[in-house]
C-alpha cells in the first residue's frame, strides 16, 4: 500500500479532523440503514492507502462533497478502479496535476509517512519510464479558463529552478526542500490549474519539471527515497507533456543515479539505455556524459568489465564534446571533473586502483562546487588509503571535513561516515585525527 494523499488532501481542504470524517461517514450510512462504528484509526488507514470494503468511499465522497459544496468522485479521494496511483495516460493531464499537486501540498505539511514511504520497485517503477518513452503523446495541453498563463510566469518559474538548485548546491537538500515544496505550492500549482494555449502549456509544464525535479533531487539529498521517486516520475510526466525528449532523459537520469544508490544496478543500466534510445538526436552530449559514466559504474558492480570499459570510452568520448554555451540549464551539473570521479569509482570497483586515482585526482583539481568537491575529496581519501598513503589521505579527509561543514545533506553524512570509518581502521595517528574532524563535522545538526 501506498499513501493516498489525494484523500488526505481532500480531508484538509474540507476543515475536517480524522475522528470528525470518521463521524460522518457513520452518519451519512445511518440513513442508508448501516451500522457503522468508524473512528479516526480507521481513517488513519485509509489514508495510509487502504480501502473500505462496500459503500464506504461512496459515503466518503458524499460527505467531502457536501462540505466542499462540490462533486467528490472515487478518483478524486484516491479509491477508484486505479487506486491512489492512476496512469497518467488513463487519469489523463488534468487527473495527472491533481495527484501531483495533492502530493505538494501533503508534502508542505510535513505529512511524516511521506519521508518514511520505500522506493517502490519492479513493474511500478519502470512504468513511468515506458510511458515517457512510448506513445500516444499529448496532442493538446492546452486548458481552459483564467488565471490566464504568461511568458512572465513561465520565466519566473526557470528562475526559481536555477534558484533553488544554487541553494540545494551550497545549503543541501535538507535545508531547501520545504523551501521549494512551498514554491511548487504557492505558485507552480495554480499556473498548472490556470488558462493557456497548447504553446504556452508546453513552455509551462517544461518550467514546471525542472522544478519538481529539484525538489525530487533534495528529497533524495534527504533520505526520502519514496517521496524523491514520486517527485522524478512526476517530473518525467511534465516532460512528456511539454514535448521536450532532452528534458525527459535529464529526469532519467536522475532515477539511474538513485537506482545505482540503492543497489539497482541492472535497473540503472536498463533507465540509461532508455534514454539514449529515446531521446537520440534530442540528448546533449553533457547528459550523455552523466548516463555512460552511470552505466559504467552500475556494469563495475555487475562484475562486467567489458561493459564497464565500453561505457568508461563512450563517457570520455562524449565529454570531448560539451561545448559551453550549448547546454540547458539543468545539465549545468555535468562540470568539469565530473566523467573523472565516475570513472574513478568504477575502476576502484574494478579494482584497478592506480587509474582510479589518476582519474580521482584529476577530479579534485578540477573547479567545482563545494557538495562536489566533498565527494571527489571521499574517493580520493578511500583510493588514498587502499594505496596505503594514510598521511595523505588524512590531509584530503581534513579538507574534505571543512569543505562539507554548513551544508544540510544525508548523501554527504553518508560519504563522511564512511571515510571517518575507513581512516580510523588505518591506524595512523594523523588519520585519526582527521576521522576527529570529520566526527565534528557530524555533530551539526540537520
Amino acid at each position: 500500500m501506498e499513501p493516498n494523499v489525494l484523500l488526505e488532501s481532500l480531508i484538509d481542504e474540507a476543515g475536517v479532523s480524522r475522528a470528525g470524517l470518521a463521524g460522518h461517514v457513520n452518519q451519512a450510512g445511518r440513513s442508508r440503514g448501516l451500522c457503522l462504528r468508524y473512528e479516526h484509526t480507521a481513517v488513519a488507514r485509509w489514508l495510509k492507502g487502504q480501502r473500505p470494503r462496500g459503500q464506504v468511499p461512496d459515503l466518503i465522497c458524499e460527505v467531502l462533497a457536501r462540505r466542499l459544496d462540490r462533486p467528490v468522485t472515487l478518483d478524486d479521494i484516491g479509491m477508484g478502479v486505479s487506486g491512489t496511483h492512476t496512469p497518467a495516460r488513463e487519469a489523463g493531464l488534468s487527473g495527472f496535476v491533481e495527484h501531483a499537486t495533492a502530493l505538494w501540498r501533503s508534502d508542505e505539511q510535513q505529512r511524516p509517512h511521506l519521508a518514511t514511504t520505500p522506493a517502490v520497485s519492479g513493474t511500478m517503477a519502470v512504468m513511468p519510464v515506458w510511458e515517457w518513452e512510448n506513445p500516444p503523446e499529448d496532442a493538446d495541453v492546452s486548458r481552459p479558463g483564467p488565471p490566464r498563463v504568461s511568458t512572465a510566469d513561465i520565466a519566473m518559474l526557470r528562475a526559481a529552478r536555477a534558484h533553488y538548485e544554487q541553494m540545494y548546491r551550497k545549503a543541501g537538500g535538507i535545508a531547501t526542500k520545504s523551501r521549494i515544496v512551498g514554491f511548487l505550492n504557492a505558485e507552480t500549482a495554480p499556473l498548472l490549474r490556470g488558462g493557456y494555449s497548447d504553446a504556452t502549456g508546453r513552455r509551462l509544464h517544461r518550467a514546471a519539471a525542472g522544478l519538481v525535479a529539484v525538489a525530487g533531487i533534495c528529497a533524495y539529498d534527504s533520505d526520502a527515497h519514496g517521496l524523491a521517486q514520486r517527485y522524478f516520475h512526476q517530473a518525467l510526466r511534465l516532460a512528456k507533456a511539454s514535448g521536450d525528449r532532452g528534458l525527459g532523459a535529464y529526469v532519467i537520469a536522475l532515477l539511474v543515479n538513485q537506482s545505482l544508490h540503492l543497489g539497482e544496478f541492472r535497473r540503472s543500466v536498463a533507465f540509461a539505455e532508455a534514454a539514449l534510445r529515446a531521446a537520440g538526436p534530442h540528448i546533449t552530449p553533457a547528459l550523455a556524459t552523466d548516463l555512460h559514466a552511470m552505466q559504467a559504474k552500475a556494469y563495475a558492480e555487475l562484475g562486467d568489465h567489458r561493459g564497464a570499459l565500453e561505457c568508461i570510452g563512450r563517457a570520455e568520448a562524449e565529454a570531448g564534446r560539451i561545448g559551453s554555451g550549448d547546454e540547458p540549464d539543468e545539465t549545468g551539473y555535468v562540470q568539469p571533473g565530473l566523467v573523472n570521479i565516475q570513472v574513478a569509482e568504477a575502476l576502484l570497483c574494478l579494482g584497478d586502483l592506480a587509474a582510479a586515482r589518476e582519474h580521482a585526482t584529476a577530479a579534485v583539481r578540477s573547479p567545482a562546487h563545494d557538495r562536489g568537491t566533498v565527494h571527489r575529496l571521499a574517493t580520493l581519501t578511500r583510493l588514498e588509503l587502499l594505496q596505503g598513503e594514510a598521511d595523505r589521505a588524512a590531509r584530503t579527509a581534513s579538507e574534505m571535513a571543512e569543505r562539507a561543514r554548513g551544508v544540510e545533506s544525508q548523501r554527504l553524512r553518508d560519504r563522511l561516515r564512511s571515510v571517518r570509518s575507513h581512516l580510523a581502521a588505518s591506524g595512523s595517528a594523523d588519520a585519526a585525527a582527521a576521522a576527529v574532524l570529520i566526527e565534528g563535522a557530524l555533530r551539526v545538526p540537520l
